[in-house]
């Protein structure tokens, strides 16, 4: 009756690691998703932070052309305008200035998130 009971122990030891085996197989897959997820979110997130600065760049580029073209030909009327569109480039460095605010909290957020995710790893790992 001894040796039966021992190999009903180890059986269902065996049976109990298994199952914990599979649930931190399970959990690390969670987790590999979790990672991906906020790799892709997070490159999403600068690169379309970057699209919009790189597109008020290209159109204050635009600016600064025109102001420059309107310089040179000294008409009158061509100078005039250049009032409105330097106003308009500093209203663009303004934009500039908010989209990189928000990309470096965003960034910031990113990183902690991915902090986040790699300690909860690491503490299922260990335990």
């Amino acid at each position: 009756m001894d040796d039966t009971s021992q190999i009903l122990i180890t059986g269902n030891a065996t049976a109990d690691h298994s199952f914990n085996d599979e649930m931190d197989g399970e959990d690390a897959a969670e987790e590999d998703d979790e990672e991906e997820s906020c790799d892709v979110e997070a490159w999403e997130t600068l690169s379309k932070s970057f699209k919009e600065v790189q597109s008020v760049l290209d159109h204050n580029r635009r600016l600064i052309q025109q102001v420059n073209d309107n310089h040179r030909s000294k008409i009158p009327s061509n100078l005039a305008k250049n009032v409105d569109l330097i106003r308009e480039i500093n209203s663009n460095i303004s934009k500039v200035i908010g989209l990189y605010s928000n990309l470096s909290t965003n960034f910031s957020s990113i990183v902690q998130q991915r902090r986040a995710v790699s300690d909860k790893v690491v503490k299922n790992v260990e335990s």
